[in-house]
């Protein structure tokens, strides 16, 4: 397990006294401050959802926040490259999703110098609309405002949030603290399909959105899947967000009995 899991796993069995995150904070090895009061400001700044109530006990938000009152941020990038060491993100799109509504989105371009020939035709994205863009540094100092402590999903999370959040930690913004979910886990376990890339369920669930393959659409796209795969869990069982989460990523032969998507 690594060492923040093993912050994450303490908090999902229940709260802590103050005194006691501080302590376990101070085990990690891969902490920034010597100081766990900083620590704990710097992860609390970087997206971990976690409150301090007025008797100093320390709880895991998504442990407690039912699903319906939780605010889930769906992103989508667009990059010149496949690893943020040698490329960078040239579009992200993000939708707010809370209750089976959008409560808000952001997006925007990012300046990059270039772009190969094959992700322009992929994206139509050109070099000719990144000139006069945000640099990386100021989209994802906007982004990383607009995120706050919501819960990251995105349609194979790993990549979006491991882009982002090297990307943020070389333009010393910190890295990404974000619970996350991913909706190619999620759709696994409510819907029977031969494969799951995004433009597959988007048939599949009759999701009509334009414009595959730019960032915005793609995380309206991924929050359809979302929305919909929410309709056909029996959310008398899984209550709250960490609860979610956890069925994302286990429970593979407990498929729920399926409904029509299109419905």
């Amino acid at each position: 397990m690594k060492s923040f899991d093993i912050v994450i796993s303490k908090l999902k069995k229940g709260s802590i006294q103050i005194d006691q995150f501080y302590e376990l904070l101070s085990t990690v090895q891969t902490t920034f401050f010597e100081n766990a009061q900083l620590e704990c400001e710097l992860l609390i700044s970087n997206g971990f959802p976690i409150i301090i109530d007025e008797d100093n006990k320390v709880s895991l938000k998504t442990n407690y926040t039912q699903i319906k009152d939780q605010v889930f941020c769906i992103v989508d990038i667009e990059t010149n490259g496949g690893k943020p060491s040698n490329s960078q993100i040239i579009e992200i799109g993000a939708v707010k999703y809370k209750n089976g509504q959008v409560i808000d989105q952001y997006e925007s371009l990012v300046y990059a110098k270039e772009i190969p020939q094959y992700i322009q035709e992929v994206t139509n994205i050109t070099p000719d609309m990144l000139e006069d863009a945000p640099t990386l540094h100021t989209v994802l100092e906007e982004f990383k405002i607009f995120l706050e402590d919501d819960v990251f999903v995105a349609h194979d999370v790993k990549f979006d949030y491991k882009y982002i959040s090297y990307s943020m930690q070389m333009n010393d913004l910190g890295k990404l603290n974000n619970r996350a979910m991913c909706t190619i886990d999620l759709a696994k376990k409510v819907f029977e399909s031969e494969k799951y890339g995004l433009s597959t369920l988007k048939e599949l669930l009759n999701i009509e959105v334009d414009n595959h393959h730019r960032a915005l659409s793609d995380a309206i796209s991924s929050m359809h899947i979302l929305d919909k795969s929410l309709q056909n869990i029996d959310l008398t069982k899984l209550k709250y967000t960490e609860d979610l989460i956890y069925f994302s990523k286990h429970h593979q032969k407990n498929r729920p009995k399926k409904k029509n998507p299109k419905n």
